[in-house]
C-alpha cells in the first residue's frame, strides 16, 4: 500500500525541522535531531564544567538594568558566533572601555527602567494608552540617548579621530533618532512624579477642581458632625472608605448618627456614611470618574503621539539594551585588569596576520628565536579565582572596619580594658587575615603554545594547579571568542575555537547508570566525534579511573588520534607517567609540568614549558621520615618501565 508523503513544519530546540511522515526518511530526520541535541549538550556540558555559568553571572552583573543583564546572558552563551562576530564584539567592547577611559560617557541608566519602556510599547502595539510611568519611562530613555549623543558630538568636535576610535559604537549612537516633540509633549503634559498635571486639559483641570471643591465641602460637613456630637466626638474620626467620605466611631457601640452602617464590630469601630453625606458622595465619586476619563484621553494622546514614532522607540530600546551589555562586557574588563585579545583563524597564522602577530611577539623571540606561538597567553589569571580572592579580600577588610569601629563604641562607653583588650585581639588577628590575603593573591600561569603543538601533557601532583590551568585557557578561549578582554598581563594572542569541549572532574551519567570511568570515555567520543580542526579540547586526568597500564594505553591511544586527526589543540593533564614519552616520537605532542617545591614539599602553582613532571611521591615519603626499607622496596615495586620514563625525562630535560 502506498504512503501519503506531506510535511509538517515543527520546531526542536528552538530549530526548524521538517518531519516527512515516511519510515525512512522520518528516522534519517530524526537521527538528525537527536544528534543536534547530542551536540549541544556535550557543549553545555563543557562549558559547565569549565563554570562558564558563574563567569556569565559575574560579566552580566555589570550591566546597569534587568533587561540588560539577560542579554548579557544571552550573548555570552550563544555558542554559534562566526569569526567576524567574535572580532565586532571585542571592538564594541575595546569602544566601550575608551568611551569610559575618556570620561564623558558614564553610561548611567539608573533612572531609566526599560521594562517599563518594554511594556509600554507593547500597549502602543496593542492599542492600549500607556500608563503615566510608562510615558515618562519613554521620556528618561530619550532623554538619555539625546545626552548620550550630546557628548559624542562634544567630543568629535574637539578631536575627530574620536568618531573612529569609537567605533562602532559611535556609529550605532549617532544614527539613532530622538523625537523631540514626544520629549516636550510628555514633559509638558505628565509630571516627573509621574501624574497627569492639571494643565494636561481643560476637562481635566475642570474635574480635578471640581474633585477638590466637593472634598472640601465633604470635610466641613463630617466636622460639624462631628462637633455637634458633643458625648462623642473624642471617639469619631473622619475617613476614605472606597472613595467615599465617612465617620468612623473608636468604639464597637452604635452611635446616635444617623446614615448608612456601612462595617461595624470586629475591635475596629463602627463606620458610618451620615445621611447628609450621600449626596455629596454620589457627586464626587461621577468628579472622580471624570478625572480618571481625562487622564485616560491625556494619555490616549501621548500614546498616539508615541505610537507614530514606534519603530525608531523600538530600535532606541533595543540599542540601549545593546549598549548595556557591551558595557556590562566593558567595565568587567576594566574591574579586573583585562586586555584586548588577538585572535586569529588558525589557517591564518601564516597570512597577512602572522606580520602583525610577529610585532607582539619581540620578548618571546628574543629568547626563542625559532618559536612562532599559536597561543600565547602571558600570566594569565582564573577569572572566577581571581573573583572569590577579591571577595574573601574585601570581606576581611570589612571585618576590620566592623571590628575597628566596636572598639571606638566600647571606648566611648567606658568598658572594662578586659573586653576592651579582647577586642583589639580579635581586630589584630582580623588585620593578620588581610595581610595574609593581600600578599598571597592567586598565581597566574603563562601558557605558551606553538605552532606546530597539536597536543598538550601537562603533569604534575594533586592540587598543583593542572586542572585550573585547563579551566583558565578554556575560560580565555571562550572570553576572548565572547568579547570578552583575557585576564592577562598582556594582549594575548589566541586562535579562534570554534567549540571548546572539556572532560574535568568526576562528571558521570547516573542516569545512563554509567560510571566515572565509563562516563568520561562517553563524553571524550562525543567529544572526538564533533570536535573540527577549528576546536580546542580539554581532558582532565585522561586514562584515571581504571587498571593503570589499560588506563595508560587508552590515554596514549586518544591522544595520538587527537594529534593525526582531531582537534586544533588538545590540552590533557594525567598522572600517567608513560604519556610523557610521546613529546619523543611525536613532533605533535609537548610536555609541560605545574612546579614542585620539593624543599618546602608544596606546589608553586607555576607552569614549566616543554619539562615533563617527575615523579615526587617517593622522594617526599624520604624526606618525610618514612623507614629507609620502605622507601626502597617502593622504588623496586615502582618498575623498571617506570625507571625508564624517567630515565627519558631526564634525557630530554
Amino acid at each position: 500500500m502506498a504512503v501519503t508523503l506531506f510535511a509538517v513544519v515543527g520546531s526542536t530546540c528552538g530549530y526548524p525541522i521538517n518531519i516527512i511522515r515516511k519510515r525512512n526518511v522520518y528516522f534519517k530526520v530524526s537521527s538528525s535531531i537527536e544528534d543536534h541535541n547530542n551536540q549541544s549538550r556535550v557543549k553545555y556540558d563543557s562549558l559547565r564544567v569549565l563554570e562558564w555559568d558563574k563567569l556569565c553571572d559575574s560579566v552580566s552583573s555589570f550591566a546597569r538594568t534587568s533587561l540588560g543583564r539577560q542579554a548579557t546572558k544571552t550573548q555570552l552563551w550563544s555558542l554559534d558566533q562566526t569569526f567576524q562576530e567574535s572580532l565586532r564584539l571585542l571592538q564594541e567592547t575595546n569602544a566601550a572601555i575608551l568611551m569610559h577611559n575618556h570620561g564623558s560617557f558614564i553610561l548611567d541608566l539608573t533612572s531609566v527602567d526599560l521594562s517599563l519602556v518594554e511594556s509600554g510599547i507593547k500597549h502602543a502595539q496593542r492599542g492600549l494608552p500607556l500608563e503615566a510611568k510608562e510615558a515618562m519611562a519613554v521620556l528618561y530613555l530619550l532623554l538619555f540617548v539625546e545626552a548620550l549623543q550630546l557628548n559624542l558630538k562634544a567630543a568629535i568636535k574637539e578631536d575627530s579621530d574620536w568618531y573612529k576610535r569609537f567605533m562602532p559604537l559611535s556609529e550605532m549612537i549617532i544614527q539613532l533618532v530622538v523625537n523631540r516633540s514626544i520629549i516636550k509633549l510628555i514633559q509638558k503634559v505628565i509630571d516627573e512624579d509621574g501624574s497627569v498635571k492639571d494643565s494636561a486639559s481643560s476637562a481635566l483641570k475642570t474635574a480635578r477642581d471640581q474633585v477638590r471643591t466637593l472634598e472640601g465641602k465633604l470635610h466641613q460637613l463630617l466636622d460639624k458632625i462631628i462637633r455637634n456630637e458633643t458625648k462623642e466626638a473624642s471617639f469619631l474620626d473622619t475617613c476614605d472608605i472606597n472613595g467615599r467620605w465617612c465617620i468612623r466611631s473608636g468604639s464597637d457601640q452604635l452611635t446616635s448618627l444617623k446614615g448608612l452602617l456601612l462595617s461595624s464590630g470586629s475591635g475596629q469601630g463602627n463606620i458610618i456614611e451620615p445621611l447628609a453625606a450621600v449626596p455629596l458622595n454620589d457627586e464626587l465619586q461621577q468628579a472622580r470618574a471624570s478625572v480618571a476619563k481625562a487622564e485616560a484621553g491625556v494619555l490616549l494622546m501621548v500614546t498616539e503621539k508615541i505610537q507614530m514614532d514606534l519603530d525608531e522607540i523600538e530600535k532606541i530600546l533595543r540599542s540601549v539594551i545593546q549598549l548595556d551589555m557591551i558595557y556590562a562586557r566593558a567595565t568587567y574588563s576594566l574591574s579586573f585588569g583585562g586586555t584586548y585579545p588577538n585572535i586569529f583563524l588558525p589557517e591564518d597564522i601564516n597570512g597577512p596576520l602572522a606580520e602583525s602577530y610577529r610585532s607582539r611577539d619581540k620578548t618571546l623571540q628574543a629568547s626563542n628565536p625559532e618559536k612562532e606561538w599559536i597561543f600565547y597567553l602571558p600570566k594569565a589569571h582564573n577569572p572566577l579565582l581571581l573573583q572569590q580572592h577579591r571577595q574573601k579580600l574585601r570581606m576581611a577588610q570589612k571585618d576590620v572596619r566592623n571590628a575597628t569601629a566596636e572598639i571606638r563604641r566600647r571606648k566611648s562607653r567606658g568598658e572594662n580594658m578586659a573586653v576592651k583588650g579582647e577586642a583589639e585581639i580579635e581586630l589584630s588577628s582580623l588585620e593578620k587575615r588581610v595581610r595574609a590575603l593581600e600578599e598571597s593573591p592567586p598565581v597566574p600561569i603563562d601558557i605558551f603554545i606553538s605552532q606546530k603543538t597539536r597536543v598538550l601533557i601537562i603533569t604534575g601532583p594533586n592540587t598543583g594547579g593542572k586542572t585550573i590551568c585547563l579551566k583558565t585557557v578554556g575560560l580565555a578561549a571562550m572570553m576572548a571568542k565572547s568579547g570578552l578582554h583575557v585576564l592577562s598581563s598582556e594582549s594575548a594572542k589566541i586562535p579562534w575555537f570554534d567549540s571548546v569541549f572539556a572532560d574535568i572532574g568526576d562528571e558521570q551519567s547516573l542516569s545512563q547508570s554509567l560510571s566515572t570511568f565509563s562516563g568520561h570515555l562517553k563524553q571524550i567520543s562525543e567529544i572526538q566525534s564533533q570536535s573540527t580542526s577549528r576546536s580546542l579540547v580539554l581532558l582532565d586526568e585522561v586514562g584515571a579511573g581504571t587498571n593503570p597500564l589499560e588506563g595508560a594505553a587508552l590515554g596514549m591511544s586518544i591522544l595520538e588520534s587527537f594529534a593525526e586527526s582531531g582537534a586544533l589543540l588538545t590540552m590533557a593533564t594525567t598522572h600517567h607517567g608513560e604519556l610523557k614519552t610521546l613529546k619523543y616520537s611525536n613532533d605533535a605532542f609537548e610536555n609541560a609540568c605545574v612546579e614542585f617545591d620539593a624543599e618546602n614539599l608544596k606546589p608553586t602553582y607555576k607552569i614549566l614549558w616543554g619539562v615533563p613532571g617527575r615523579s615526587n611521591a617517593i622522594n617526599i615519603a624520604e624526606r618525610l621520615g618514612v623507614p629507609s626499607i620502605v622507601v626502597k622496596n617502593a622504588r623496586q615495586l615502582y618498575g623498571a618501565a617506570s625507571a625508564e620514563i624517567d630515565e627519558a625525562v631526564k634525557k630530554y630535560s
